[in-house]
């Protein structure tokens, strides 16, 4: 529970620091890029001090090349 609220706390002063410079310059695409990698980043940590599995994205990238890597090694022998 203490490593959820620092990470809250974390995020927020984050937020607090970035948020007012960004909509002074009215950059609202930047603004909204931010608050959703923010949220992103906060949950997957989250998630991560609760001990839930959270996939791995080279899992993926392995499961789509390796048939592909397979068969080059196949026709290079």
């Amino acid at each position: 529970m203490l490593a959820i609220a620092g990470i809250l706390t974390v995020s927020i002063a984050i937020a607090i620091l970035e948020v007012p410079a960004l909509r002074k310059k009215k950059w609202k695409k930047e603004l909204w890029v931010f608050s959703v990698l923010l949220l992103i980043g906060a949950g997957l940590s989250i998630a991560q001090s609760l001990h839930v599995k959270i996939p791995n994205p080279l899992d993926w990238i392995s499961f789509i090349y390796k048939p592909l890597s397979d068969s080059l090694t196949r026709l290079l022998k």
